[in-house]
């Protein structure tokens, strides 16, 4: 949990080696072909940062398009078809091409082998067909965006999904493929922490991070290949129109709606686990302070992971589900908040009398406490059946979701990207300059989704073209939000990539962090470590002693 050299050199006090991962093989063949789980972390950074743009850009057509009632863009009229297009392809690609995948396939890739002390991944070779299996599906959601866009929502709820002209089957012929890519990274991940520990490093040895990623990978294994069935039955009726959605012919198109969130709450967690697991990592090492209850965060991972497969009828509140069954999933859905809260309350006591340094990442961390607080008691509101019947299908849900999975998980992805970077490239950053960035973003983004609770509260439907002229001052507001988000990123990028235009400087440990990552060079070599790390206890203490023999 705590690893600290007690004997040999640091490998930080050794002359920074020549060779490291980057420049041991050179040209575009040697990164294709690669099996080291660093330069696949690195490609799945820029593949999802990609699909990240993209998804921006459509948010910010959807937000532009609603920033008054005449719905003009550019001077061009936005039609209500073209809208419902936006906000699909917005929806689809940030789930299903970033946020599913860009925390278990970049940041955590990169440094879950460093953490555990290992080599690298289980199934090397699994790993770079994982992220291959990412492009096709990628390559496929925009082909079906070229081709005829889809415009059912990121869900492809039934009737409409099987009865739309629009390229559903290819879209989620898409995400079919994706869901493998999902599977293989989780499966991956497992069988790396059950194997490939160093020596002497127990379960109750391991990182919080490690903990909160395995208890994803779990979730992926189990829970995607739901999805998968999902999305081949829907294609199957859009083609052969053989009754399992449609109702004209003897289908239930709620039964969709059960598969779909039986998959998709869990994978709620898929996206905001790899978020906590960050800012289990970055909350002790910027507060100088052993994380508090450690094994209660752990236990705290597994028990969402677990929870999550049991709630997903509180989406379907007004979908016809008996009374029964609504008060269920409204019980279950409170007992969720039992293990956040307990990450919550553990990340404070952490703070708590600590000697907090506010470096970039501890800003975006501080920033997700925030957001994720907002998010999680919204939540409650969503959960509480008198007021969901009023709530439900309104701007309140959709600014619920965006605090949980935007506000909350990417806000941590961020933090982890400036908090890993100086260990990915060999460079530091202007700290200044990002310490700007995680201002302006939290700024952006509450001035974005705030409104949007109101608009909700007051009746405005999400996904709704046309609106009264009175929500008008509202969306203006929103719209002006999410040109401050953009502006938050693009800075983000500027400072990362800036980094990279000057020589080598970051040390091997600039954080003071305690984990296996921080005891090999920045970058890291090839095979991560000169030793095999070996961790050793000191008797009646469970905090593991690293020693490079």
């Amino acid at each position: 949990m705590e690893p600290v050299v007690t004997s040999g050199a640091r490998i930080g006090d050794r002359p920074r080696p020549k060779k490291n991962y980057l420049n041991e093989t050179k040209g575009i063949w040697s990164w294709m072909t690669t099996v080291d789980h660093k330069r696949i972390g690195i490609m799945y950074l820029v593949g999802t940062l990609i699909a990240f743009l993209l998804g921006g850009i459509f948010a910010l057509l959807v937000r532009l398009t609603l920033l008054t009632p005449a719905h003009k863009l550019f001077g061009l009229q936005v039609t209500a078809e073209t809208y419902n297009r936006f906000f699909t392809l917005h929806g689809a690609i940030m789930v299903f091409l970033f946020i599913i995948p860009s925390i278990p396939g970049s940041l955590t890739n990169f440094v879950l082998p460093l953490m555990l002390g290992a080599k690298d991944v289980a199934f090397p070779k699994l790993n770079l067909a994982s992220f291959y299996l990412w492009i096709v599906g990628a390559v496929m959601a925009i082909a079906s965006m070229i081709i005829g866009a889809v415009d059912t929502g990121w869900t492809f709820y039934t009737p409409y999904s099987t009865t739309t002209s629009g390229t559903v089957t290819l879209m989620t012929a898409a995400v079919f493929v994706l869901g493998f890519s999902s599977i293989f990274t989780g499966l991956n991940f497992i069988a790396t922490v059950h194997k490939l520990r160093a020596p002497g490093m127990g379960w109750f040895d391991m990182p919080l991070f490690v903990w909160g990623m395995y208890s994803t990978a779990v979730i992926q294994v189990l829970a995607t290949p739901v999805l998968g069935i999902t999305l081949v039955l829907l294609m199957l009726e859009r083609v052969f129109q053989i009754g399992i959605f449609d109702s004209r012919i003897g289908g239930d198109p709620v039964l969709f709606q059960h598969f779909f969130w039986f998959y998709s709450h869990p994978a709620v967690y898929i996206m905001i686990l790899p978020g906590m697991a960050i800012i289990s990592e970055l909350i002790p090492t910027f507060s100088r302070k052993t994380i508090f209850g450690y094994r209660a965060i752990a236990y705290s991972s597994i028990s969402l992971a677990l929870v999550s497969f049991i709630v997903w009828g509180h989406h379907m509140f007004v979908a016809g589900q008996s009374q029964l069954a609504t008060v269920v999933f409204s019980a279950l859905t409170f007992l969720v908040a039992i293990p956040s809260g307990v990450k919550v309350f553990n990340w404070l006591c952490t703070m708590y009398q600590g000697n907090i340094s506010l470096e970039t990442p501890m800003l975006y961390a501080i920033s997700f406490l925030m957001l994720f607080a907002i998010g999680g008691l919204t939540g409650i509101f969503l959960g509480t059946l008198s007021t969901d019947v009023h709530l439900t299908d309104t701007y309140f849900v959709v600014a619920h979701f965006h605090y949980v999975m935007m506000g909350s998980t990417v806000t941590a992805f961020i933090g982890g990207l400036y908090y890993w970077w100086p260990k990915m490239t060999g460079r530091m950053y202007s700290e200044k300059w990002g310490r700007v960035t995680a201002v302006i973003w939290f700024i952006g983004f509450n001035a974005t989704f705030l409104p949007q609770f109101i608009l909700g509260s007051r009746g405005m439907p999400r996904r709704y073209y046309n609106y009264l002229d009175q929500f008008q001052p509202l969306h203006a507001f929103s719209t002006v939000g999410s040109w401050i988000i953009g502006l938050s990123l693009f800075m983000s990028a500027a400072v990362l990539l800036a980094s990279l235009r000057k020589p080598a400087d970051a040390p091997d440990n600039p954080w003071g962090g305690t984990t296996l990552e921080w005891e090999t060079s920045s970058p890291p070599i090839t095979h991560n470590f000169e030793d095999q790390p070996v961790l050793e206890h000191e008797p009646y203490d469970y905090r593991p002693k690293a020693v490079t023999h």
